[in-house]
C-alpha cells in the first residue's frame, strides 16, 4: 500500500511541476489577438508609438500560427514541429496542451499498473504506451487527411481549369474550390484565398498551403500556377494534364496495393504475434517470464527481441513500400 502512495504522490508533484512550466512559458496569443483587433478596429491608435505604427501591416499579414512559442515547445522542434503536425492532424490544442496530456496519460498508466500488480519493470512500459496514443491518434487522423486531400485533389483541378475557362479569375477559382468541395481540401483553398485577401502574396500562401499538405501533386499544381503567373501561359490546360497524370497514378497505386496486400498481412501476423503471446504466457504462468526480468541473461534476451523487431518491422515496410 506504500508504494502505491508514493506512486501516487509522485504522480501529483510531476504532474503539478509541469503544469507550473507550462503556465510560466505559455505563448502570449491572447495579447496577439488584441492586437490585431485593435489594428483592425482603429482602437487606441494615440497610445500607439511610431514604431508600432510601422509595424501595423505587418499584424495584419501575421497569422496567429506565428504567435511566440514556449520553451518547451522550441526544444522540442528540433525534434518534431509539433504546431505543424496538430495543424496537419487538425486538432485544436495547443502544443503545450498535448505535451500535457501525454504525461498526465504516462503517469496515469504507470499507475494504474502499480495499483494492477504489474511488475515494476512493466509498469514504466505501460505509462509509455498510454502516453502515445495522442500522438498516435493524430498520427492517424493527420494521414487520412492526407488521403482524403489527395482523393480529392484531381476533381478541384478540373473544377478550376473550367472555372478559369469560364472567364473567372485565379483568386475566384480558389473561392469556388472553398465553397463547393468539401473538407479537408475546401478549407486549405479557402485558406489561401483569405491570406491573399489580407494582403499576403499569392505565391506565399501556396508555398504555406504545399508546407502543410507534403503532397507532391499539390507541389506541381503550386509550381505550375507559379511559373505562369510569372512567364504565362495556358493554365487550364496545366491543370487537365496535372489531374488526369494523378487519376493514372491512383490506378497504379491500387494495383501496388492489391500485389502487396498478402505482404501486409503477413507483416501485421508477424509483428503481432510475439507481443501476444508474451502477455498470454505472462497472464498464464508469471514466474515461467519472470526469468526474462530476473535472470542477466533474460534481460539481453528480452532487449534482443525488441531491437529484432523493430528491425523485422523496418525491412517488412521496406518491402511492400513502393512509391509510385
Amino acid at each position: 500500500m506504500s508504494t502505491v502512495l508514493i506512486v501516487g504522490a509522485a504522480f501529483v508533484g510531476v504532474t503539478a511541476l509541469v503544469g507550473g512550466v507550462a503556465l510560466m512559458f505559455r505563448g502570449t496569443e491572447d495579447s496577439l489577438v488584441l492586437d490585431r483587433l485593435e489594428v483592425l478596429t482603429n482602437t487606441g491608435a494615440t497610445a500607439k508609438t511610431a514604431a508600432a505604427k510601422n509595424n501595423k501591416s505587418n499584424l495584419l499579414v501575421q497569422t496567429l500560427d506565428s504567435e511566440q512559442v514556449s520553451t518547451l515547445e522550441s526544444f522540442l522542434s528540433r525534434f518534431l514541429n509539433l504546431r505543424l503536425f496538430l495543424d496537419q492532424a487538425q486538432v485544436s490544442l495547443q502544443p503545450l496542451h498535448f505535451i500535457l496530456i501525454s504525461l498526465g496519460l504516462f503517469w496515469a498508466g504507470t499507475l494504474l499498473s502499480g495499483i494492477g500488480g504489474v511488475h515494476l519493470f512493466l509498469a514504466p512500459l505501460v505509462g509509455i504506451g498510454m502516453s502515445v496514443i495522442p500522438f498516435v491518434f493524430c498520427y492517424f487522423k493527420r494521414k487520412r487527411r492526407f488521403e482524403t486531400f489527395q482523393r480529392q485533389l484531381p476533381d478541384a483541378l478540373e473544377l478550376l481549369a473550367r472555372a478559369l475557362r469560364a472567364g473567372h479569375s485565379l483568386a475566384a477559382g480558389f473561392k469556388l474550390i472553398a465553397d463547393e468541395m468539401p473538407q479537408p481540401l475546401g478549407s486549405e483553398f479557402g485558406r489561401v484565398y483569405e491570406e491573399q485577401n489580407l494582403g499576403v502574396a499569392f505565391e506565399d500562401a501556396l508555398e504555406s498551403m504545399s508546407n502543410r499538405i507534403p503532397n507532391l501533386d499539390l507541389r506541381f499544381f503550386a509550381t505550375a500556377i507559379v511559373l505562369q503567373r510569372q512567364t504565362g501561359g495556358d493554365l487550364a490546360q496545366i491543370l487537365d494534364k496535372i489531374g488526369r497524370l494523378i487519376r493514372e497514378r491512383f490506378k497504379i497505386w491500387g494495383q501496388i496495393q492489391a500485389l502487396t496486400g498478402e505482404g501486409r498481412i503477413s507483416g501485421v501476423v508477424l509483428l503481432g504475434l510475439c507481443p501476444l503471446l508474451f502477455v498470454a504466457i505472462y497472464r498464464v504462468n508469471p514466474e515461467y517470464v519472470r526469468v526474462l526480468f530476473d535472470d542477466p541473461l533474460g534481460k539481453k534476451m528480452l532487449a534482443s527481441a525488441i531491437f529484432l523487431q523493430f528491425v523485422g518491422a523496418l525491412v517488412i515496410r521496406k518491402i511492400i513500400d513502393i512509391k509510385v
